[in-house]
């Protein structure tokens, strides 16, 4: 196992069902045994346990769907980007499609360290009608605070949601659904879920879909 580092190439990807529904280990086991078989020459990290040097953007819940989920692979030997989409698409299961691929950097920040958004597309079913529903959505964005606690070790935390909700739109509703669009905090200073929004509304919510769309890094919003 080689673990001198030549190329860091980075793959945008595609997660729909059946494969929103695993875990974050198992997406992540899920990436090393594609790799392998796909003859990926990845670097390793040293060790006594030495373990593929590839790097996810930010994990995705269970349940999402996404657009625009990121891994950063570091490599031993190098490939053109276009090689690594041929070798990795045919190892893909269904649910996982490769979006694209470009060089970065070797030594270029890992891609959750300057996470900063998560936009969203949330389609909720069996709720209020229309007028009930913005009513809800308008009075839960005017308020200062949204105190809610998460647990964390063991513990309950509190924590203050509202901070972490950039923007929330009503886009539409059909046939007894509603469409919404989300724009989350989503980095080191902190996370929000559509899901929270939803419960906070305090509305009858039959069901609801979660789909990312895009992520958003420092230097986006710097430029």
């Amino acid at each position: 196992m080689r673990t001198d580092v030549v190329q860091r190439l980075r793959i945008t990807f595609a997660v729909d069902d059946p494969l929103s529904y695993i875990s974050v280990l198992d997406m992540g086991r899920l990436w090393e045994r594609l790799l392998r078989r796909a003859r990926v020459p990845i670097a390793y990290s040293q060790g006594f346990n030495p373990h593929p040097r590839m790097q996810f953007a930010t994990a995705l819940p269970v349940g999402y769907q996404s657009d625009c989920e990121v891994i950063d692979l570091l490599l031993a030997e190098a490939l053109s980007p276009d090689d690594l989409a041929v070798m990795v698409t045919p190892q893909c299961p269904p649910g996982l499609s490769i979006l694209d691929v470009r060089e970065v950097p070797v030594r270029a920040a890992a891609p959750q360290s300057t996470m900063q958004e998560a936009h969203y597309h949330v389609r909720v079913c069996g709720a209020s009608e229309a007028a009930e529903f913005k009513t809800a959505l308008n009075r839960l964005m005017a308020r200062d605070t949204i105190i809610r606690q998460r647990r964390k070790k063991g513990k309950l935390v509190d924590y203050d949601l509202r901070p972490l909700i950039l923007d929330v739109r009503y886009l539409s509703d059909h046939n007894d659904c509603h469409e919404l669009s989300m724009v989350l905090r989503c980095g080191s200073q902190g996370a929000g879920r559509p899901e929270e929004i939803l419960d906070e509304l305090g509305l009858d919510v039959a069901r609801y879909t979660i789909r990312r769309t895009r992520l958003v890094w420092e230097e986006e919003l710097a430029s």
